[in-house]
């Protein structure tokens, strides 16, 4: 049928990688089991990122591989377009209980990436509902991810993300990050100073006018660029200006979600409830490809009208709650719960950022940020050689027997949260080991 080799690594164009550099010497895994991947060579590699941030439950985790094993002999597709199947539902109740209100509605998606595009639509064709069909210019922020679709890197400030891809969509503006290295550098949790850069969003409004913006899109804390944590009272006040001026506020919460700062969501963690949060990513712990977007009951009814036997929002994906899906996050819900994986990360909170501020001193360390279950070392970057020195230290990691991300010259850490003390302390003497290793 194929004359393709199959250990010829060429024909997959691997995304987010340097393919070259990769095929010349790669780093394959081959298992995992709990909080470590079994490496091809049949070493053990202590995850520090969670997979990719979402396997946040750890892996092979039993009631989740039960639950899919299940339900791809029951019932292994079921069309989400005028039909349904007993577990979308019992997901989203499920979901939206976990969530305060008035975030009581679900809408399921396959990725991080269309919970964005989902969300962004929504926003736009809500105005519309209401009357405001003005309404229809997206805010995101500089140095924002999210995802990597045209809406995602549209509205996200990432400009490795961007500059490749021409004029992205039209009415698109953006507010500045939050990282101010010079007034908060090695602050524990959140900084004290930056809860006036909130106001940068006045400042769109005075250009473009509020009866133009539809809504406003922001990780409550930036993990892709680097681990920015918002300063206090920074959320408080975007909520407020969107409020004054019919904006939706929406937080993507792909990382931030399913435990990872040591509450459910950083709805919780920061008691700023927006109108729709975007989900992904922790919510089957990586297993199965999901997403989820929560929206207020305000915005769900508002599509509810006119004759009932008509479509009333034109979106979705073939996928939309896919029973292996949605199996596989109500494993991995149980999962949570029977072991209170939500609220470990607070529990683990001050012995992850002693261990992750013993850093300090290393060499080449010129800030570190931490909250929950989740850090970021900041290295000087090589003169004239960007990005170089942090993925030397993800080299050497992985050569030491750990996983960590980097982006730039930001090392980043978020491991699942069944992670012991004694694997803290692990992760951390590892990485010392490797930042006085490389130059």
């Amino acid at each position: 049928m194929s004359q393709a080799v199959t250990n010829n690594l060429e024909a997959f164009w691997m995304p987010f990688t340097a393919n070259r550099q990769f095929k010349k010497n790669p780093r394959m895994l081959v298992g995992a089991k709990d909080m470590h991947y079994t490496a091809a060579d049949g070493r053990q590699i202590l995850d520090g990122t969670a997979g990719l941030w979402c396997c946040n439950a750890g892996h092979g985790r039993p009631k989740v591989v039960e639950a899919i094993q299940k339900q791809a002999a029951e019932l292994d597709y079921a069309p989400a377009f005028q039909m349904g199947h007993p577990k979308a539902f019992e997901l989203a109740a499920r979901l939206s209980a976990m969530m305060p209100k008035p975030l009581d509605h679900v809408f399921f998606t396959n990725s991080g990436s269309e919970s964005v595009e989902t969300a962004l639509k929504t926003a736009i064709a809500y105005h519309r509902a209401k009357g405001n069909a003005a309404k229809t210019r997206l805010i995101g922020r500089q140095r924002g991810y999210h995802g990597v679709n045209f809406g995602g890197i549209s509205v996200g400030g990432i400009s490795g993300n961007r500059k490749m891809f021409g004029s992205l969509l039209t009415g698109v503006d953006h507010i500045r990050d939050t990282h101010d290295i010079e007034r908060n550098a090695f602050t524990r949790g959140q900084p004290e100073h930056g809860a006036e850069f909130a106001d940068d969003l006045l400042n769109v409004i005075k250009l473009h006018d509020a009866s133009t913006i539809a809504a406003v899109i922001v990780e409550p804390m930036a993990g892709s660029t680097g681990v920015l944590i918002p300063p206090k009272g920074y959320l408080e006040r975007l909520r407020k200006i969107c409020d004054d001026n019919d904006i939706l506020l929406i937080f993507d919460e792909v990382i931030t979600g399913f435990g990872r700062l040591g509450s459910a969501f950083a709805v919780d963690h920061f008691g700023v409830v927006p109108d729709m949060v975007t989900t992904a990513k922790g919510l089957t712990s990586g297993t199965v490809p999901m997403g989820a977007v929560f929206v207020s009951s305000s915005i769900y009814e508002a599509f509810m009208q006119g004759p009932e036997h008509m479509i009333e929002f034109f979106h979705g994906y073939t996928y939309s709650g896919h029973p292996l899906a949605c199996a596989a996050a109500l494993g991995t819900l149980d999962t949570y719960e029977d072991e209170g994986l939500m609220t470990r990360g607070a529990e683990l909170a001050d012995h992850w950022a002693d261990a992750l501020h013993s850093l300090k001193d290393h060499p080449h360390v010129i800030d570190i940020r931490n909250m929950g279950l989740i850090g970021a070392v900041e290295l000087e970057p090589i003169a004239g050689e960007p990005t170089k020195r942090a993925f030397s230290a993800f080299l050497k990691a992985f050569e030491e027997g750990l996983m960590i991300r980097t982006t730039g010259d930001i090392i980043a850490l978020s491991p699942p949260l069944i992670i012991s003390r004694a694997q803290i302390d692990e992760v951390f003497g590892i990485l010392g080991k490797v930042l006085k290793a490389i130059d």
